[in-house]
């Protein structure tokens, strides 16, 4: 075989760290060719250089053996290189064939969009890769399999045969990625060339041809797939084996710490977002929610939080009515938060570390009181939330645009647990951090449980889900459609009732036994 892809000497410095550090790449025509390594190990900058994203500090690139250099990803699609991002960039109110031809429309005189010559080139495009879908169909209609879908095809419409994947499993059920993994193998068959970029091993194992390891920016392996075990993945990725999330022992007790009836949030055209929501959480309990994004979990964590208006039921922290209270009032009575989005929800990027700390408790000691703050307390307190969940920075003056992701999550998740609240509203506390900081957060929050948090969690990564959770609901289309137990589900039974596939009776059943599960789990009723 030749090689589609050969990448030498790449080096790509940014301050303060080096990203690539001299990575050497080969990837064989018609191969899937699996990228692996933690968060942070150099992958995404490494195909963000192959696609015009940004330039090499050093190194050369050859495509199909002609050397190389990009300036935009116009360039990498010119060369038949073709990238589908992990947030999928398609507007939900176009049409798939709208979406697939948005800035290369065929124009005829007048500049009048051929919209018959699109259509029937999208589908030679579809029937050559075997990969099927309705060009007429709305964007926000489709499941998020079939919105990735449309993105592959988009990037073969524009003439790539060779596919960048980053973590393209990220928000799929496991039902999802068997269907991806059909169709890459279908593109396989079909003489495309596939970098595959991934960190869970079995997923990296069943797929690819081949593998390259990254490890803090250098290339520490590549070698064919056969008679590699996750083991040497492992390994290879962090020098050690991965952590788990895993939960050996109940610690739920009798006392109710959060009561959720029939709560109804309305979006923004006045229709349920989530509907007649019922669910208990006990203290020393982690309820998991199991759901695709968007059905629903954003809108229950902002009913709890306070951030949004709750049409119909009732929202009670330990047995006291807080369906009315404001985000402060709530916070100061026992609700911690790590947001889905830190950069957006969770930090102030320009400010220092003690400020950041601070936010959410600057009326509570030892931040400051209703009117001041208390500089000198907020600083001590940082100091305490660095050294206590390994927060690796030169000092706590620094931006926290200056700190690593999972360092500033670290950050995020100590100024929540150090506030002692009576109820933590985690959403995907893990998610974009490297291993060690996620081994670190589970061991946080495991220990806060210990000691009688109650934590409603949230996460895409169904393994922290299952390892984590005293119990799991699942949520579809803004309702809990199902209560299962994390001691026996597996990640396949999870997606089959995320995607509708399986169900239980009712909403008002699956909160049924959401309650009685809790109470079975604290050896009395609720």
């Amino acid at each position: 075989m030749s090689a589609a892809i050969e990448l030498t000497g790449i080096t790509k410095r940014f301050p303060g760290v080096i990203a690539n550090d001299n990575v050497n790449l080969t990837v064989e025509k018609g191969e899937i060719h699996a990228i692996c390594g933690e968060n942070g190990a150099g992958k995404s900058t490494l195909m963000k250089i192959l696609y015009g994203l940004q330039p090499p500090d050093e190194g050369t690139m050859k495509v199909n053996g002609e050397e190389v250099r990009f300036s935009t990803p116009n360039d990498a699609i010119d060369r038949g290189i073709g990238m589908v991002h992990q947030h999928f960039m398609l507007a939900d109110q176009l049409t798939v064939l709208e979406n697939i031809i948005l800035g290369a429309e065929p124009a005829g005189p007048g500049g009048v969009i051929k919209f018959k010559e699109a259509e029937a080139h999208l589908a030679t495009v579809a029937a050559d890769y075997g990969l099927t879908i309705d060009a007429n169909d709305l964007i926000e209609t489709l499941e998020v399999g079939e919105r990735q879908r449309v993105e592959i095809i988009k990037v073969l419409y524009r003439g790539a045969d060779i596919l960048i994947l980053d973590e393209p499993t990220a928000v799929l059920v496991p039902q999802e990625v068997e269907a991806l993994f059909e169709n890459m193998r279908d593109l396989k068959a079909a003489g495309a060339t596939i970098l595959f970029i991934d960190h869970k091993l079995e997923e990296v194992l069943e797929i690819s041809d081949s593998i390259t390891v990254l490890r803090h920016g250098k290339t520490v392996a590549s070698m064919p797939n056969e008679g590699v075990t996750a083991h040497d993945l492992a390994e290879l990725m962090v020098g050690s084996e991965l952590p788990t999330p895993a939960t050996e022992e109940s610690t739920v007790t009798t006392e109710v710490a959060l009561a959720v009836r029939g709560v109804t949030v309305a979006d923004d055209d006045g229709r349920p977002a989530i509907e007649d929501v019922n669910l208990t959480i006990h203290k020393g309990e982690i309820l998991g929610i199991a759901g695709v994004e968007g059905n629903g979990q954003a809108e229950l964590v902002d009913a709890l939080i306070g951030t949004a208006s709750v049409s119909a039921g009732e929202i009670s922290l330990l047995g006291e009515d807080i369906t009315k209270l404001s985000v402060r009032r709530r916070r100061e009575g026992g609700i911690g938060h790590i947001p889905e989005d830190r950069h957006h929800e969770g930090l102030l990027l320009e400010a220092p570390l003690w400020e950041n700390a601070a936010l959410g408790h600057q009326t509570q000691a030892p931040y400051g009181s209703r009117w001041l703050i208390n500089r000198p307390g907020a600083r001590q307190q940082t100091e305490a939330i660095k050294a206590e969940f390994d927060v690796r920075t030169p000092n706590i003056d620094v931006s926290a645009h200056a700190l690593s992701g999972g360092n500033q999550q670290k950050l995020i998740v100590g100024r929540e647990l150090t506030a002692n609240p009576t109820l933590l509203v985690a959403a995907h506390p893990t998610r974009g951090v490297d291993v060690g900081a996620q081994a670190a957060i589970w061991e946080q929050i495991r220990d806060a449980r210990a000691n009688g948090l109650a934590t409603l969690l949230i996460s895409a990564d169904l393994d922290e889900l299952i390892g984590l959770s005293d119990r799991i609901v699942v949520m579809f289309r803004g309702k809990l459609v199902a209560t299962v137990d994390p001691d026996t589900v597996t990640p396949r039974d999870l997606g089959a009732y995320m995607t509708g596939a399986a169900s239980q009776n009712s909403d008002e059943g699956a909160a049924q036994n959401s309650d009685e599960g809790a109470a079975k789990n604290s050896g009395g009723p609720s």
